[in-house]
């Protein structure tokens, strides 16, 4: 397989911890890594390979027009690699709009794909993750696109977590058919459409609340950006909160300390499958190229995760399987 380039600029602890996962990935899965960025500043990088990238796009930068006007940064360079065959796919950590603006302008769009959307797998315990989409990469949204986005979440739900018929619901208010807004009520109409599902090989169960994302009765969630992003943001908070009050409580005095003591394995365990770094990182779907969106405050364990999960979606061909199940936009 063809090498994941990985920005080794972005993000909130790079290029440290960036190529720390890096080197991890390459020598504890085997798996081939290329490092984008300026050699200079990156550290020891043992045998990988660099490709040079002489600027840097600031993670509070505005994507669009830092992509055209830093060509030779570390995420254009790296979505370019992929586009002409020098990578399989790409990985970064840094600004998620110009990682999104530099996979869209320069690995292009999957044909019958109005826009591309941000796929977040949110960690359900004991079970699989919910994909929920768009997480971000579109704060305004056309109801069409929602069918767009739920026949893609498909796809991705069943090539990364092996669910034959991805079970779809559509964020609201509420399950009745009624419940919404008037432009969820519209999407609503376009999904019960069953042509969408039977092309992407899904089962549409309707609408979902917000109570339902962290559970196994739905595979995948389909709504806007902006709302997308708000649920995401939301759900990190309440479990940040959560587990934290969680360890104080457990630390209160002798008798919780050797309660803590004696559930440390337990509570260590389900913390790690909630933490982000756990995850592996969110997936642009509807760009011709494999592009994952790391957390800016990705350690090397997120970096190792997230280049894992790369080159399954390369492995399992989920690009091509996204293409096939698209259709042409009227």
């Amino acid at each position: 397989m063809l090498p994941i380039a990985v920005d080794a600029m972005g993000g909130d602890h790079a290029p440290g911890e960036i190529v720390r996962g890096a080197r991890r990935a390459a020598e504890e899965l085997g798996l081939p890594v290329v490092l984008v960025g300026r050699s200079d500043d990156l550290g020891d990088t043992g045998d990988l390979e660099v490709i040079e990238a002489s600027e840097v796009i600031a993670m509070d930068a505005e994507p669009g027009s830092s992509v055209r006007r830093m060509k030779d940064s570390s995420l254009v360079r790296a979505a370019e690699a992929v586009r002409d065959g020098r990578a399989s796919a790409m990985v970064s950590a840094g600004n998620t709009g110009a990682t999104m603006a530099s996979a869209l302008l320069r690995m292009g769009r999957i044909k019958g794909t109005s826009r591309p959307a941000i796929a977040t797998p949110i960690p359900v315990p004991g079970s699989t993750p919910t994909t929920l989409l768009d997480a971000g990469a579109n704060a305004e949204c056309k109801p069409e696109w929602l069918v767009e986005f739920a026949r893609m979440g498909a796809v991705y739900a069943r090539d990364r977590f092996s669910i034959e018929t991805p079970r779809v619901g559509l964020l609201s208010i509420g399950e009745e058919a009624g419940k919404g807004s008037p432009f969820v009520k519209e999407c609503f109409g376009l999904l019960s459409d069953p042509a969408w599902a039977s092309a992407a090989g899904a089962e549409w169960i309707g609408n979902v609340e917000g109570r339902d994302v962290m559970t196994s009765d739905v595979d995948v969630i389909v709504t806007d950006g902006f709302t997308g992003n708000v649920t995401l943001k939301t759900l990190e908070g309440a479990m940040k909160a959560l587990i934290g009050r969680l360890l104080v409580a457990l630390d209160t005095d002798d008798d919780t300390r050797a309660a803590g003591a004696t559930l440390a394995g337990p509570l260590d365990e389900m913390i790690s499958e909630l933490h982000p770094d756990s995850v592996g990182g969110a997936l642009l779907l509807g760009v011709k190229g494999v592009c994952v969106i790391s957390h800016g405050s990705s350690s090397a364990d997120a970096m190792v995760n997230a280049i894992r999960v790369a080159s399954e979606m390369v492995d399992v061909e989920m690009v091509e399987h996204l293409a096939a199940a698209a259709r042409p936009v009227d």
